[in-house]
């Protein structure tokens, strides 16, 4: 069985640990910003340091998206592999520069660099799910690897806390720059190729599977991914699930330990719970999304459990359950992402599969514009967190609303496969 199923290892290995590694380097920062130690030595100490915090993230995720729009374009043209290790090669230069930076500026610098060199990270994804797994388990196969994009700051946020607590920061940005270089590069040099057909190792079996076509599923002659109004609605979600995911993931352990008390060992564990929430909903989407065929159903109920969860966070006046209701609110956002990248390879070909992640992943834009406007928010409201996650219910709200259009579409495909196959 293993001998027809290598695309698991040699695809969904690499970028599985590609986006563990890869969110601690992205969003490890939410720990790291919660050290005295970090904030003194970045000057972040005077009246305006919760804005400046968020502008850590705004100027890392808008270099990000804008990077994205190039990287689709290149993926297309290099392809997945070479990019994936060009850009790993630029996040582990920039892992030692963060852990070198004497001062606010030089930090941010090192985080604008990184925001460029992450910006492959959907589009080469994206690629490598078209061009190796058949379209009946995709699911499936975004399952698998974003697992890590969870798993990875799951695990992150008590290695990170652990870590600064024994030494000091400086010392997790040069661990996370050795784990890039020492273990994602030489996965994709020797694992991964750009199609199964130059894979060495590749049964034909194998092959045979990946290029069955699903007469179900065949686009239209001539249709581009960008003529689908699905998928503008599915990028207005995204551009709310953005919003959602960086404002509330940057700002969790803050909220925890400043906003509610909470000890540096209980928000560590609080967080990593949060990014467990979303893993679990990755899995769980991945799952049902082969099984129901209602993709666009399963994101619509994500966003308004979203709503649901900020809501008791906003009311509640129990710090653990406002807490935990917050974490879980975050964990809704990992399903949506995992629904996202799924429609992504669903409206593109394989042709053109690296232009749609870039342009879908140019929706981090507004993550960053969330994380800035919370820290900027705080700031005017004395330190409360309540105006904040009174916008975040509404921005839930909106992609509850964009989502609930594709829903009539959706459910005519679903009854044309269940009579096809009759």
């Amino acid at each position: 069985m293993l001998s027809k199923n290598m695309r698991w290892v040699y695809i969904s290995i690499p970028i599985f640990f590609f986006w563990f590694f890869g969110q601690i380097d992205k969003l490890g920062i939410s720990v790291i910003q919660t050290d005295p130690g970090f904030l003194q030595d970045m000057g972040l100490t005077g009246p305006d340091k919760n804005a400046k915090i968020g502008f850590m993230t705004f100027i890392f995720t808008v270099s990000y998206a804008l990077s994205n729009l190039f990287w689709g374009v290149v993926i297309d043209k290099l392809g997945a592999r070479k990019t994936a290790i060009l850009g790993l090669v630029v996040w582990g230069i920039t892992m030692i520069m963060a852990g070198m930076a004497t001062s606010y500026e030089m930090f941010l610098v090192s985080r604008i660099i990184l925001g460029i060199g992450e910006g492959i990270m959907i589009p080469v994804s994206g690629k490598f799910i078209a061009n190796w797994f058949n379209r009946r388990e995709l699911g499936r196969a975004q399952a698998s690897w974003l697992t890590g994009n969870y798993l990875g700051p799951a695990l992150g946020a008590l290695a990170l806390s652990m870590l600064i607590a024994n030494f000091n920061w400086h010392y997790s940005f040069f661990l996370l720059a050795a784990c890039n270089l020492l273990i994602n590069i030489p996965m994709f040099l020797y694992l991964t190729r750009e199609t199964p057909e130059e894979h060495p190792r590749l049964s034909k079996e194998e092959l045979a599977y990946i290029r069955e076509v699903d007469v179900t599923a065949k686009k239209e002659e001539g249709q581009k991914f960008t003529q689908d109004f699905r998928y503008w609605m599915v990028w207005v979600g995204m551009l709310a699930s953005s919003f959602l995911f960086f404002g509330i993931s940057i700002w969790l352990p803050t909220y925890l330990t400043q906003g509610k008390g909470f000890a540096t060992e209980e928000m560590a564990g609080i967080t990593s719970l949060s990014w467990v929430f979303a893993l679990v909903f990755v899995l769980l989407c991945g799952f049902l999304a082969d099984k129901t065929k209602r993709p666009a159903m399963l994101a619509t109920i994500l966003f308004a459990l979203c709503a649901v969860c900020l809501t008791i966070a906003f009311n509640s006046t129990t710090p653990i359950v406002a807490g935990f209701a917050l974490g879980l609110a975050m964990g809704t956002q990992g399903g949506v992402f995992q629904l996202s990248n799924l429609f992504i390879v669903k409206f593109s070909t394989p042709e053109t599969a690296g232009r749609a992640a870039g342009l879908m992943g140019f929706t981090n834009i507004l993550g960053g514009f969330s994380s800035y406007i919370m820290g900027f928010m705080r700031d005017s409201a004395g330190g409360d967190f309540g105006p904040s996650i009174i916008m975040l219910i509404v921005v839930a709200l909106i992609g509850f609303l964009a989502y609930i259009t594709t829903l009539k579409k959706e459910g005519a495909e679903v009854r044309l496969y269940a009579q096809a196959n009759l």
